[in-house]
């Protein structure tokens, strides 16, 4: 199931539409039976998150948190219990996407889409920490995005 919160008050965003992009991908991903929540915020709490998970104290687009730590880019979710088919949360600013979305090339909606496949891929164990892993992120992200255009 995938459960969408929209705690911000600022920004017009149909969470249905979104909603139906997040089980395309997660269809596609063979990841449908999964659990995912995402909760659409305001610059004040990305930046109280951002500072309590990744000591910077400052907002930020997406971040996000995986259920399966241990997992590996590529390699398929082992489920020993129904628990454990969750892939984990995503929050994202959307004030911050929206104020950000000319400098990072793009209409909002489709700065949205980018920032749902990529907290998509971090659940998943993708990362962008060295030139071979943002390599193999980026190559799934734009999969990812063309499915859902």
């Amino acid at each position: 199931m995938i459960v969408i919160k929209n705690r911000q008050k600022t920004i017009l965003f149909s969470t249905v539409v979104y909603q139906k992009k997040a089980e395309k991908i997660l269809n596609f991903l063979k990841y449908a039976d999964f659990d995912l929540g995402i909760l659409l915020t305001t610059n004040k709490t990305m930046q109280k998150y951002n500072y309590q998970f990744r000591q910077k104290n400052m907002p930020t687009d997406v971040l996000s948190f995986p259920y399966h730590l241990d997992v590996k880019a590529g390699k398929k979710i082992v489920v020993r219990s129904d628990e454990d088919k969750n892939l984990g949360d995503i929050v994202i600013s959307l004030p911050y996407v929206f104020e950000n979305k000319k400098a990072l090339d793009g209409t909002f909606e489709h700065r949205m889409d980018v920032m749902l496949v990529h907290g998509i891929c971090h659940l998943l164990g993708y990362d962008h920490e060295n030139d071979y892993d943002f390599k193999k992120m980026s190559d799934l992200e734009k999969k990812l995005l063309k499915l859902i255009e």
